[in-house]
């Protein structure tokens, strides 16, 4: 029988291409070939439904260093997509844990407000944040958090967004030998230019 986790859900989401590649393959950060999809109304509304039900945001270091060097900026911004400011109010409002081995995870040293960086194992991290009061646990677009969190099973609403673009390689999200198991889909929507909106919840 599946394991049935108590608490907090564990809500996970991240961008696809087509070919099912998260990142180009000469150059794993660059996230450019999202960007024509990502301003959709599909995809913002996509968004914009994960985070009003989550108040921690779970991030690798490198998509924290990304996420919160722009979002802040979008706040008070001119002609700022309501959608996009309000994710941004968010996810500066929310507590934030950033899973690093290179930035100082003593208290008070993080470098941004309401984060607690640390340094240990993402599946640890979220057994922890489960037995904690509050709303969903939002992984946002960290591959390497969210392949750790699917090969343990600890991924309970699975969203993604495909955009209709061949990579033609790059790393997956999804390995060989994750464990077996049925999802359901609880939602879906298509929208501009072929982005489709996908949310699936882990049946248990």
């Amino acid at each position: 029988m599946t394991q049935q986790f108590a608490g907090r859900r564990v809500v996970t989401n991240m961008s696809l291409s087509l070919d099912g590649h998260y990142a180009a393959p000469d150059n794993p950060v660059d996230m450019s070939w999202v960007m024509p999809y990502a301003t959709t109304d599909v995809a913002r509304d996509h968004l914009t439904g994960l985070w009003q039900s989550a108040t921690t945001a779970l991030l690798g270091r490198v998509n924290a260093e990304g996420f919160l060097g722009f979002w802040p900026t979008v706040i008070g911004m001119e002609g700022a997509d309501p959608r996009d400011e309000g994710f941004a109010k968010w996810l500066v409002g929310a507590d934030k844990v950033v899973l690093s081995s290179t930035l100082d995870s003593t208290p008070g040293k993080a470098p941004w407000d309401r984060t607690t960086v640390v340094d240990r194992p993402a599946v640890d991290v979220v057994t922890d944040l489960r037995k904690t009061g509050g709303g969903d646990i939002l992984v946002l677009s960290s591959a390497s958090v969210i392949k750790a969190l699917l090969a343990a099973d600890q991924v309970d609403r699975l969203a993604l967004t495909v955009f209709p673009v061949f990579l033609g390689g790059g790393p997956r999200l999804f390995d060989d030998g994750l464990p077996t198991g049925q999802w359901e889909l609880v939602s879906q929507s298509a929208g501009e230019h072929g982005t489709l909106a996908l949310v699936y919840d882990r049946v248990r």
